[in-house]
């Protein structure tokens, strides 16, 4: 009678399609976000495997391109590949150092073929890994996701700060007046816009913020223009570019390691996107989430690019601005495939100073945090043990970003799993978890509330911080 749609009718928020302004403005918004994300490894990777400038730029194109196709692999997904959600996926960080360690023991012209090698073996073992990986979807009760989503706000908030200093320790303007006041400058006018704004504009204020922070940035002279008059207009990553792909055992195992700890990641970052967009994420989803991840690992070689994973940074973007279409960030994908094979498009999105995303990545990955502590409020805290499970997750989670050096000592493969706070504090929540709630438990009447799959006494989590006011409607219940 009102004109409306049955409930049962109507798309649910992550299948819907956009006005293509929005879809294009949303989706400008994701990249703007990763961009720095993406081409950071391809810089570390390119220089200590011997190649040169030119070739170096070669590989971050190359990195955006497989970016870009994993995810459309992961927002539209076929068959039983893709999440269906809102997630980005891109190089991952957790592979820099095996590859780095790679491309020394290697000479200059077999560094790379031996990488990629080394990642088509791990994407094709993650692939065949992920209908079992998905299975330890029980083990990541709220006590354990919680724990996991403030930790990876927590370990992305230094990548911030460093943006916010200029990226570079080595450069001689590193930390000065000029890029904090930038990064302080940006932080203060996306607050601004997000407090002032309403609706479509509100939801892009991120991005119009990183916008007047670039052109505020240009009198102040830390905008530059070179790349741009260097660039080409069209360039393809060629398939094999550096020659086939060499098998080395011992670069194997290490990328083989580098993936379980991805998969183990995009699994939390999974868990967490699914409660942001009010669609949790089931066993079919993570399994069809890490399909993507690992299938887009094992065809990025093909195209020069690394191992893909998800991008927790776009989690908070998600969180932020409330778009959960996965349409829309299919279209950044696009974007990132368009960057890819037009190094001048690419070259206009990396004239947003470091300073000016580091202002605005404050925002995002605080974001991401809050969205950690609002699912650890359903994690039934006053209850046995899972305060204790969360001190001791969060703890040792925090060690390689208050101590960056505390492992130095041990094993270099150990370090694949150790330097990452969000592996270590995730595992140590599922251990402990096991052992408080699952093994140890005590009996019915004092048992913890863990917050586990099927469990009716669990309340639903509140809203995100970042997502609305009083009198807002609950988010879905927690897994």
């Amino acid at each position: 009678m009102t004109g409306q749609k049955p409930e049962g009718d109507r798309k649910h928020p992550v299948d819907e399609t956009l006005p293509p302004l929005k879809l294009f403005t949303s989706g400008l918004q994701h990249v703007a976000a990763m961009y720095a994300g993406v081409v950071a490894p391809p810089m570390i990777v390119g220089p200590a495997c011997g190649l040169s400038a030119t070739e170096t730029a070669f590989l971050m194109g190359a990195s955006l391109f497989t970016a870009g196709i994993a995810t459309l692999l992961q927002t539209l997904g076929f068959w039983k590949v893709g999440a269906k959600l809102p997630f980005v996926n891109g190089v991952s960080f957790a592979g820099v150092t095996p590859m780095v360690a790679i491309g020394k023991s290697q000479s200059p012209g077999h560094a790379l073929p031996v990488i990629f090698g080394a990642v088509i073996v791990a994407g094709v073992l993650g692939f065949l890994l992920a209908p079992y990986f998905s299975k330890l979807v029980r083990f990541f009760p709220p006590v354990v996701t919680g724990t996991v989503i403030t930790l990876i706000g927590v370990s992305l908030l230094p990548v911030a700060f460093n943006w916010s200093q200029g990226g570079n320790p080595q450069a001689p303007d590193y930390g000065s007046l000029t890029n904090i006041g930038m990064a302080a400058l940006t932080f203060v006018i996306v607050l601004v816009l997000r407090r002032a704004l309403r609706g479509f504009l509100q939801q892009i204020a991120i991005l119009l913020g990183l916008v007047a922070g670039t052109l505020i940035a240009i009198p102040v002279g830390i905008t530059h223009f070179a790349a741009l008059g260097k660039a080409s207009l069209i360039g393809f990553p060629t398939p094999f570019h550096f020659g086939a792909p060499q098998f080395d055992i011992a670069a194997i195992v290490s990328m083989c390691i580098v993936m379980l700890v991805c998969m183990t990641e995009s699994t939390a970052d999974m868990l967490a996107l699914g409660k942001i967009v009010g669609r949790p994420a089931d066993e079919r989803t993570i399994e069809g989430g890490l399909r993507a991840d690992t299938l887009g690992t094992a065809l990025s070689p093909l195209f020069n690019g690394f191992a893909n994973s998800a991008f927790a940074q776009n989690i908070g973007l998600v969180a932020m601005t409330k778009v959960r279409s996965r349409y829309v960030v299919a279209t950044g994908g696009l974007i990132l495939i368009v960057l890819g094979l037009c190094p001048v498009a690419a070259s206009v999105i990396s004239l947003v100073p470091l300073p000016v995303l580091g202002g605005a990545g404050i925002v995002l990955f605080g974001s991401v945090a809050a969205s950690g502590i609002q699912t650890l409020a359903s994690a039934a805290m006053e209850k046995g043990d899972n305060a204790l499970i969360v001190a001791a997750a969060v703890g040792i989670g925090l060690i390689p970003i208050a101590a960056p050096d505390f492992y130095h000592a041990l094993p270099k493969d150990l370090l694949v799993v150790l330097d990452s706070g969000i592996s270590t504090g995730c595992l140590v929540a599922i251990v402990l978890n096991l052992a408080f709630n699952h093994f140890g438990s005590r009996d019915a009447e004092t048992a913890p509330d863990t917050g586990a799959p099927g469990d009716p006494e669990v309340a639903p989590p509140a809203r995100l911080a970042t997502e609305g006011g009083a009198g807002e409607p609950a988010a879905a219940p927690a897994h």
